[in-house]
């Protein structure tokens, strides 16, 4: 996956305050409708990987894998994230669709 790309949008999502950090937040934005798309880092533990999946499916938020936890929060100017939720539909479509092309391109 080329991370460059979808790292800098991220990173511009942030600057517009447009994103939330922290498994506890993360879960708060999904049920309440606010979250657009969730990114989870693949060196997640297993736990929150299920908590946060089960979220997801069951409040029916896209959610993408991004490389590790430390790419994730360099992307958004901070020490290790391992989950992110994007708040906006615009970023959120925009990074869904470079996950997307990365993981087939």
């Amino acid at each position: 996956m080329d991370n460059k790309q979808w790292t800098s949008l991220l990173g511009l999502a942030n600057r517009a305050r447009k994103i939330v950090s922290g498994e506890e937040l993360v879960i708060k934005e999904i049920r309440s409708g606010r979250a657009k798309l969730v990114v989870l880092s693949a060196d997640a533990s297993m736990n929150t990987k299920k908590k946060i999946q089960d979220k997801c499916t069951s409040y029916n938020v896209p959610l993408r894998q991004a490389t590790d936890r430390y790419t994730l929060g360099q992307a958004i100017g901070k020490d290790a994230r391992v989950v992110v939720a994007v708040i906006d539909e615009g970023f959120a479509n925009k990074l869904m669709t470079m996950f997307d092309v990365s993981l087939w391109g």
